[in-house]
């Protein structure tokens, strides 16, 4: 039986952990109770609303976090060539979204050795609607939830500035991170380009779509009493707030 998030201990949460690996199919020898101060944390955020980099600072404040972005590991594992990227890809190329139940074991597979090390877990891109959360929730318990609040109008500038190097997916902005030659990519000097779907309407369109799946998220993980919104316009700013928050986490 499912615990309520709100009463699950994380010593409960990390034997839910252990027996749903199992029955996944994955070996894991967590069995003892969770270390003292190790979370289970998500970062929220609309795309180009600085998680990535707001990741980057918590992890070099808090090196007990293992980051965990399920898109990166994703497309590893479809390049690898994996089992699970081989399954992962058939969606992909359908055009479909690969299935939580898969999403979730390759976030399961990703974190076994870190939990076992005693570390802390720091989820990003996954989950992105209620039911993935509630999915999720049936393996581990999320007991920290970062949510960056930043104005739509924000992102749109910041997203119609960006070129990438579209074979590693570097990105550059020329107003923040510019190319150390304009228009070409730092490591191999190849041209860089701009994607149509970068243009202003079309990314008010997908920030449109990303606020109406994701308010229910955050409202549902503000009824577990997990999540902290954090607003603003510029990472450094926003950045001090939630260093603050994560510091009273980790003294409790």
């Amino acid at each position: 039986m499912l615990l309520h998030p709100t009463i699950v201990t994380r010593a409960t949460s990390r034997r839910i952990w252990a027996q749903c690996m199992r029955n996944r199919g994955f070996s894991t020898s967590l069995e003892a109770p969770a270390e003292e101060g190790q979370h289970f944390a998500v970062i929220l955020g609309k795309p180009g609303g600085g998680k990535g980099t707001i990741s980057k600072k918590i992890l070099d404040d808090f090196p007990q976090f293992h980051h965990i972005s399920t898109g990166d590991l994703l497309r590893q594992h479809v390049r690898d060539g994996t089992a699970l990227g081989n399954d992962a890809k058939k969606y992909m190329n359908a055009g479909e979204l690969v299935p939580d139940e898969l999403m979730i074991g390759l976030v399961m597979e990703e974190t076994t050795p870190n939990l076992e090390d005693g570390k802390s877990l720091l989820l990003d891109g996954f989950p992105r609607t209620v039911v993935q959360a509630r999915e999720l929730e049936k393996s581990v318990h999320v007991d920290l939830v970062i949510n960056l609040d930043v104005p739509t109008d924000t992102i749109v500038e910041r997203i119609a500035d960006r070129w990438i190097h579209p074979a590693s997916g570097r990105i550059y902005s020329y107003s923040y991170k510019p190319p150390k030659v304009h228009g070409k990519d730092d490591e191999t000097g190849e041209d860089l380009v701009q994607r149509p779907d970068d243009q202003p309407d079309k990314v008010r369109a997908r920030l449109s779509l990303y606020d109406e799946a994701t308010l229910p998220l955050v409202e549902y993980y503000e009824g577990n009493g997990v999540l902290r919104s954090f607003q603003g316009t510029k990472s450094d700013v926003i950045y001090p707030e939630v260093q603050k928050w994560l510091d009273g986490q980790f003294e409790v």
